[in-house]
């Protein structure tokens, strides 16, 4: 922001309270109209999420899913006082989406990022209202301790919340900008059997299927699989493979006292892709080097196929126990084992210097370096979490109390490697190189990889406690609110070729809070103003960090203590259409006050004097609008500023990877005779790399188009056709430091789903 930041700040607070008043408005001629009337969700708060999923299965999709899966947010999803976005299985069927980037593009004010150093671009690495939320992903309510090694694929995914602002009361660690659930597919009542086969260009190529048989009246099981091969559209010599299975059993279905046990494993095998170098922002020298976006052709890849690989395996083992001691006495319990094997030697495409064996920061020649990056790691953990939540009342107050608490141990195993020279034995000095602009080798690669003897091993332990109560006053009021207490402990070991081992430890323990009031003028609206906090621990994302060397602020990093943050915001939501369609809108205000930045006088010195802000507001729609016409998306404004930093040239810049304007929508429509069709499109604006205005480069903004259309045969027979990237248009998806991913070109998908 700018001088201007005062008077933006108090001319944006009127435009809410506008589109509040206008939506209060229009709930208020809601309301008086008779046929709109429907019963209060109040008399469906004892339902527990797996009835839900079963009614999610059986219905009509209405895009607009009733509750959050966690049990802390007890009230239905038009009164949870924060900006939340559900995306629900019918979304991601009729899109096509094969991952869960496809999924997220439904939300606006997430920007993708590209990965950085040893770890490669592996891994759903992506950032919420300008804040990194790579470790932020949780599956069925519990953390994915791989968050920053696999990318996941949707074929079991039942619904994806994304919830935003500040949600370590909710969560733990992290969570600056918000946070991601996924919900599973799990067993429930009823048979179902149902199988998809697609075929398109790029030698696309993906079958699915979910199976659910009931027994015995009371218990089910669940079986779901994928397969998927296709060459990556747009992108010259990239590919992905990938097979999973995710069984599942349920007894007790229906019942007070309930069982789920479920496994899910992902088996990857793909070309890793570092995308396309920028050129830095002083080159001058060689007029074919015109510093930002390179004018090169987009499908270009600088990978080395000798070298270049990636293999994920990812294993998910998860116990749930419920029991309902009575209406209002209710226990969930969850037990989770994860592990997460990734191994992958990846390419880094960076100008060569004047020894052809450092990044060039002026390059002079057309030279790139393919620079190695290897991952040789092995990440596990074991997590346990239990919720006992309690209704009662006090007076004419009505209580919904949930309190709890959650254990887990996350460790990680990185194993260094070099490349050798076969003949000799010895490590091959310099890197294999290619010409920019033709992809002509230079120096090939003729080396073996081999581990160097170098290991780095993190353990961390987290114990938590927390309390929530929601307190509905009279039909009009709620008061919401919950606080947590978290301790997180880290002790990691480095051991360089040589020997010689560097231990490292911290413990850090905070408290997180967040609290709401929330207006009902009418049953069919809320108002609410919340307010939360969060922490981001120094060592939080250790595990994916490259081994220490001596120029690195390791050390620094573990002396730093967590960096905190706030969240303010002032928001609505309100149905209309017999309750088919949720709108929301909501301003909010976050700040971290305690940022990390690097010393400029000594790099290997980590500081907490940065401040950032990102404020703005959003609009989300979701639902349908008539039985043959639904709908999902929205629109965010982003305006960001550090406010302070150790590094003077970023005071008053942008926070990278923060678009200041982004929308999404994908819509549907059922025509007669058994076809729909569907569009939808996605805008982002430009955003920065990093912080910095005098090495910063810029993403341009692009606009997606997408189309969809099906054929329902029969009841139990639908072809779909889906275009993906209408207009063929190159764009860059993913931000990072010294490189970027281009999106993927256009894509022809045609389906055959079947359903009995």
């Amino acid at each position: 922001m700018n001088s201007h930041d005062s008077s933006l700040r108090a001319s944006r607070l009127p435009e809410g309270f506008v589109f509040t008043g206008t939506l209060f408005a229009l709930g208020q001629l809601a309301a008086q109209t008779p046929a709109v009337t429907a019963p209060k969700k109040d008399e469906q708060k004892t339902e527990n999420m797996s009835e839900l999923v079963v009614q999610a299965d059986l219905e009509k999709s209405l895009y607009k899913p009733e509750r959050l899966q966690t049990p802390k947010q007890t009230q239905p999803l038009r009164d949870v006082a924060q900006t939340v976005t559900v995306i629900p299985a019918d979304v991601m069927r009729e899109q096509a989406a094969s991952n869960l980037r496809d999924v997220l593009r439904n939300v606006p004010g997430i920007s993708m990022q590209a990965g950085e150093g040893g770890g490669g671009p592996a891994g759903d690495n992506l950032a919420i209202r300008g804040f990194a939320a790579r470790s932020d992903i949780f599956v069925d309510g519990m953390r994915d301790a791989a968050s920053g090694g696999y990318s996941r694929d949707p074929f079991n995914f039942e619904q994806v919340e994304v919830t935003k602002g500040p949600s370590s009361a909710s969560t733990g660690r992290g969570s600056t900008g918000g946070s991601i659930n996924i919900v599973t597919k799990t067993p429930h009542l009823g048979n179902s059997y149902g199988t998809s086969l697609s075929g398109g260009t790029d030698d696309y190529m993906r079958g699915t299927f979910d199976l659910n048989q009931e027994f015995a009246g009371c218990g089910a099981v669940r079986l779901n699989g994928v397969w998927h091969e296709q060459d990556i559209p747009g992108r010259d010599g990239v590919e992905n493979k990938r097979w999973g299975i995710a069984p599942s059993i349920s007894w007790g279905l229906g019942t007070d006292t309930r069982f789920t046990l479920t496994y899910m494993h992902l088996d990857q095998d793909n070309t890793p892709d570092y995308g396309i170098p920028w050129i830095p922002r002083n080159s001058a020298t060689n007029p074919l080097l015109q510093p930002g976006v390179p004018i090169v052709d987009f499908d270009r890849w600088y990978g080395n196929p000798l070298r270049d690989y990636e293999e994920i395996q990812t294993d998910l083992i998860t116990g749930i126990f419920e029991h309902d001691f009575s209406d209002d006495l209710k226990l969930r319990t969850t037990l989770r084992y994860g592990r997460n094997d990734r191994d992958s030697v990846t390419t880094a495409p960076r100008f060569a210097a004047i020894n052809d064996t450092t990044p060039a920061t002026n390059p002079t020649t057309t030279t790139l370096n393919q620079q190695f990056q290897s991952r040789d790691q092995l990440d596990e953990a074991l997590f346990g979490q239990a919720d006992l939540r309690y209704d009662f009342s006090t007076g004419s107050i009505e209580h919904n109390l949930v309190g709890g608490f959650e254990v887990g141990r996350e460790k990680s195993r990185n194993y260094g490697r070099s490349v050798y020279d076969p003949a000799t034995g010895l490590p091959v000095a310099g890197n294999p190189q290619i010409d920019f602009f033709t992809g002509q080798v230079i120096i090939p690669f003729t080396g073996v990889i081999q581990r160097n003897g170098s290991i780095t091993q993190t353990i961390s332990d987290t114990t938590a406690f927390y309390l929530f109560d929601t307190a509905t006053i009279n039909e009009h009021w709620e008061i919401s609110g919950g606080v947590r207490w978290d301790s997180y402990d880290v002790e990691y070991a480095s051991r360089a070729a040589s020997g010689v081992v560097s231990p490292l430890e911290r413990e850090d323990s905070m408290f997180s809070y967040r609290g709401a009031i929330t207006y009902k003028p009418v049953e069919q609206g809320s108002i609410y103003l919340g307010y939360g906090t969060s922490f981001n621990p120094s060592t939080e994302n250790l595990t994916y960090i490259a081994a220490p060397t001596g120029t690195n602020n390791t050390l620094s990093l573990f002396q730093a203590d967590p960096e905190e943050n706030e969240t303010i915001e002032l928001g609505t939501k309100w149905e209309f259409f017999n309750d088919k369609l949720l709108l929301s809108g909501a301003i909010f205000r976050t700040e971290k006050t305690n940022a990390r930045t690097t010393d400029p006088a000594d790099p290997t010195v980590v500081t907490l004097t940065g401040e950032q802000v990102v404020e703005g507001f959003e609009l989300g729609f979701t639902g349908a609008i008539t039985d043959n016409w639904r709908i999902i998306g929205g629109y965010t404004y982003l305006e960001s500023e550090v406010k302070a930093s150790a590094v003077a040239a970023e005071r008053g810049s942008e926070v990278s990877n923060t678009p200041k304007n982004s929308f999404s929508l994908w819509t549907v429509y059922d025509l007669p005779k058994g076809f729909s069709v569907g569009v939808g499109t996605q805008y982002v604006d430009s955003r920065y790399n990093n912080n910095n205005p005098t090495t910063r480069q810029e993403a341009p903004d692009f606009t997606l188009v997408n189309a969809m259309a099906s054929y329902a045969m029969n009841e139990n027979v639908t072809f779909q056709l889906n275009v993906d990237n209408v207009f063929d248009e190159d764009y860059i998806d993913r931000v990072g430091g010294g490189h970027f991913v281009p999106g993927q070109g256009r894509s022809i998908i045609l389906s055959a789903n079947m359903n009995f």
